[in-house]
């Protein structure tokens, strides 16, 4: 997949990666730590350690105290207890329900209920997920009456819909202490196999550590720490050992030193084997409206599929790519159909339209010799002129078409094809603005478009394999439906 700078998202969204997080605000590039489990008496976080020194602490200072005197102060507190100190209200985290196809939302902060402009306290156009932590103290008290309001943008900052109603800003999550998850794996029919960890993050925080365990007997494992940025983390190592899983983040300043709590843990878990897999791109991977990361429901096509897909997509892949991965990535889960949709990011860059059908053939023959049936999606469209309009992605080549033709006549002739492309071009063979608006990435409208076909193919020429599969409920923001 900050303020956001969008010259930073350009060189990940070419990649095919949403949410891309600005490596100048680091220390050092992401990376990840393999790291043993702690002992079990080990605090679990930096403000436990705290906690536990000045409770030792405070229990020295006790000792030192002639016992007289603390009998005293424990009858005067008996007969008189001392009134419940204020909290003071010096930071609010607010969240809302996801947007389809907004690229970031403005926040509002105003004096009263009525929305007019002189009731106007603060406002930003800069928020890139679903939630945001302010800063109240220098608003002091203030702020307790103060209220606010959202409201979905485009790329360009036109809004997509009204502005929510002005609520009350103590309605929000007062005094937050940790960053708060934003992912659903929880919701999907599986976790997928490259999971990219998303919160809203801590009020002025660049930088998080993610810390990702595995549910043992004993208790939680700590198998991974992550060095992450502000908003996400595009997860390196897949997950193929079945089992739960549990993630939690915290902020940290830029010597990595904590400013936050961890956050509550987020449990997903790994099964084998699933009966159905997708092996894909950034298309499969998910993610939408360039900001949004993989991980939410919402631009996930396997969430419109009526039935259950394991995502075993990585954002960026080519079909090489995909082809190399095939033994570690897909043979754990023991699949009985495997989608296959690639090759976008083969024609948009040096890649001939004949390579990308030979990488396809070795996936064919690798799906044979294991006795997995493939079926095969036509590659969808590009929308050049988006593509230059935000200057995002680089400029495909001037052939683009030509290449795509020949990798989409090759699937179209295989035993089991699925043409998905078609149904999100336009009248000249481009992504059709309306699903689109990188010019790369079918946002939400397109995902579900290529989720319910696939979704139809499958149950329509599986059935034997897709009838007893249980499919979850799909819940989605209101403005979905």
């Amino acid at each position: 997949m900050k303020s956001r700078t969008f010259l930073a998202a350009s060189a990940a969204l070419a990649a095919g990666v949403f949410f891309a997080v600005p490596q100048a605000v680091f220390a050092a590039p992401p990376r990840v730590i393999e790291v043993d489990p702690p002992s079990d008496d080990a605090p679990a976080t930096l403000a436990q350690d705290i906690r536990i020194i000045e409770v030792q602490h405070s229990d020295l200072s006790h000792k030192k105290k002639d016992a007289k005197v603390e009998k005293v102060e424990e009858k005067k507190t008996a007969d008189a207890p001392a009134p419940a100190a204020e909290v003071q209200m010096k930071k609010v985290r607010l969240t809302w329900p996801v947007t389809p196809s907004a690229v970031r939302y403005q926040v509002v902060l105003l004096k009263g209920a009525e929305d007019k402009a002189e009731n106007v306290v603060w406002s930003t156009d800069q928020c890139y997920t679903n939630g945001i932590e302010l800063d109240l103290v220098p608003y002091g008290k203030a702020a307790e009456s103060y209220y606010w309001k959202c409201c979905p943008l485009d790329y360009s900052g036109r809004a997509l819909a009204k502005s929510t109603t002005p609520a009350p800003l103590t309605s929000g999550e007062v005094n937050p202490t940790a960053p708060l998850p934003t992912t659903e794996f929880e919701k999907m029919d599986y976790a997928p196999l490259y999971p990219v960890f998303s919160w809203v993050p801590t009020a002025g925080a660049k930088q998080h550590v993610v810390e990702v365990y595995r549910e043992k007997p004993s208790g939680k494992q700590l198998i991974r720490t992550l060095q992450a940025g502000e908003y996400d983390y595009y997860e390196e190592g897949g997950y193929t050992v079945p089992g739960r899983y549990a993630w939690r983040v915290r902020a940290v300043d830029a010597s990595g030193w904590p400013i936050s709590d961890w956050s509550p843990f987020s449990e997903f878990d790994v099964t084998a084997p699933t009966p159905v897999a997708a092996l894909g791109d950034s298309i499969t991977h998910g993610g939408g409206a360039m900001t949004t990361p993989p991980g939410y429901l919402l631009y996930d096509w396997e969430t419109y599929s009526v039935v259950p897909v394991k995502n075993l997509g990585y954002s960026g892949n080519t079909t090489q790519a995909m082809l190399e991965r095939f033994e570690t990535d897909v043979l754990p889960f023991s699949p009985r159909v495997l989608v296959i949709m690639g090759g976008v990011n083969d024609y948009r860059g040096t890649t001939m339209g004949s390579e990308t059908v030979e990488h396809l053939i070795a996936i064919r023959d690798k799906c044979d010799a294991y006795g997995i049936i493939p079926v095969f999606a036509t590659v969808t469209p590009i929308n050049p002129g988006l593509i230059e309009r935000y200057g995002q992605i680089e400029t495909p080549p001037a052939d683009w078409q030509v290449h795509r033709a020949y990798i989409n006549h090759w699937i179209l002739e295989q035993t089991y094809a699925v043409d998905v492309g078609r149904t999100v071009e336009d009248a000249s063979g481009w992504m059709a603005t309306k699903y689109t608006t990188d010019g790369l990435h079918p946002d939400y409208a397109g995902k579900r478009m290529i989720g319910e076909a696939i979704g139809k193919y499958l149950s329509a020429h599986f059935p034997w394999i897709t009838k007893d599969l249980e499919k979850k409920p799909i819940v989605l923001p209101e403005a979905a439906n």
